[in-house]
């Protein structure tokens, strides 16, 4: 029997963040095995919202056949108050996650093999060497790890042991017309119905994504919240089916690297700690693992990751923590101010951080509340032409909204 083949890097995983570092490792000439556990494309559990400004910038690729739906306008919802901010156009879209893992992985130069769920992982000197189930073994220079929040290659050797998740539930449903046009082109956040948690409903043209994600939360309250909440929007789940996932937290205590093994994405925890959005990190990471093995230095890889990811995480959480016990006063002066939501858009396309976004929105409140004031004292005087151009400044263009629950 030949002996298997030794490759540059093997990939563990095909999501986001493997299929991000396979590319980028395949364009360098890099010789790249990517190892799936299941058959793609397979369904994940994902609300799919990204930056299309980010995507552009970080692939050579339109992800235009794979786009479900525009967003228009993101709202927010607390104690059945909507607040509706418009968008700019172009500026976020959503995607199927099984949609976007098969594209950037189609793009690749590497060999892929799918349904080869990965048993064991080991490393020496000079090589790791990769065991299936199926009893079939591949070894590499360097590993990625991108097999998710329950990597079993951390486990096999023995990094991120102690991992701080969060959790979530979602639900791809099937609406009325008149329902699925009430949310069109919308991505709608829901607050105040669990602690230190959120719902959304996300618009993907045939459909709804809706969702909810809390730290900690207790056993069988997703479930409960995510129908109760959906009903009162006239959304009722039926036997629809839920997917839960856990949202693994970056806390800077446990290993992301050895000396051959990188771990990326969920694999590293990397989901916001705030949003759970996942995407754009495991991109930003797998394009990090990747440039720290073509540079010869993959050592260097955790303390880049911290700089580019981890440190801002640490301050999310932090942050997370105090709007969800704050919750009333931030979504009072925050939620309807635009500035913040554009600088949420703005952390999507990876332009700013939550160490900024937070004295934006305090610097910018001043000149919201102004701007509105003068508005409404317009539009009071009859003068609504001059009221809209003045609020023209600050909001893209109007939107009109009405959602009703109960």
């Amino acid at each position: 029997m030949a002996e298997a083949p030794i490759y540059d890097v093997i990939v563990v995983g095909s999501g986001p963040a493997g299929s991000s570092a396979a590319y980028f490792l395949g364009e360098a000439g890099q010789r790249v095995l990517v190892l799936e556990k299941e058959c793609l494309p397979r369904y994940k559990t994902c609300g799919g919202g990204l930056s299309i400004r980010y995507l552009c910038e970080q692939f050579p690729f339109s992800f235009d056949p794979i786009l479900k739906n525009d967003v228009t306008s993101i709202s927010y919802i607390y104690n059945n108050q909507v607040t509706p901010i418009p968008l700019t156009p172009g500026a976020i879209g959503l995607v199927m996650r099984e949609d976007l893992d098969a594209y950037i992985l189609r793009q690749t130069r590497a060999e892929v093999i799918q349904e080869a769920a990965v048993r064991s992982v080991t490393e020496s000197s000079d090589q790791v060497r990769v065991e299936t189930q199926d009893g079939r073994t591949y070894t590499a220079r360097y590993l990625i790890g991108a097999d998710g929040a329950n990597s079993v290659v951390a486990h096999s050797l023995g990094l991120r042991r102690q991992r701080t998740p969060a959790a979530a539930i979602e639900a791809e449903v099937s609406v009325s017309p008149k329902v699925n046009q009430r949310f069109n082109h919308r991505m709608v956040f829901i607050f105040g119905e669990i602690h230190y948690g959120y719902l959304w409903i996300f618009s993907k043209g045939d459909h709804l994504s809706v969702g909810i994600a809390a730290l900690h939360p207790k056993p069988g309250e997703l479930q409960k919240t995510l129908k109760e909440v959906m009903a009162r929007y006239g959304i009722p789940l039926g036997d629809t089916p839920l997917y839960g996932h856990p949202i693994p937290i970056y806390t800077h205590h446990e290993p992301v690297s050895s000396s051959r093994t990188l771990l990326v994405g969920d694999a590293a925890g990397l989901a916001d700690p705030l949003s759970g959005e996942g995407i754009r990190f495991a991109i930003k990471s797998g394009r990090l693992a990747a440039e720290s093995i073509l540079k010869g230095h993959p050592d260097r890889y955790a303390r880049v990751l911290f700089r580019s990811i981890g440190f801002n995480h640490l301050f999310t959480t932090l942050t997370s923590l105090s709007f969800y016990y704050y919750q009333s006063p931030f979504l009072f002066l925050g939620a309807p101010n635009p500035f913040s939501t554009q600088g949420i858009v703005d952390m999507l396309a990876d332009r700013m951080t939550t160490v900024e976004f937070i004295p934006l929105g305090f610097f910018t409140l001043p000149i919201f509340v102004g701007t509105e004031l003068t508005a409404r004292f317009l539009s009071l005087l009859g003068l609504a032409h001059l009221s809209d151009r003045i609020r023209s400044g600050i909001y893209p263009e109007p939107v009109k909204e009405s959602y009703r629950s109960g």
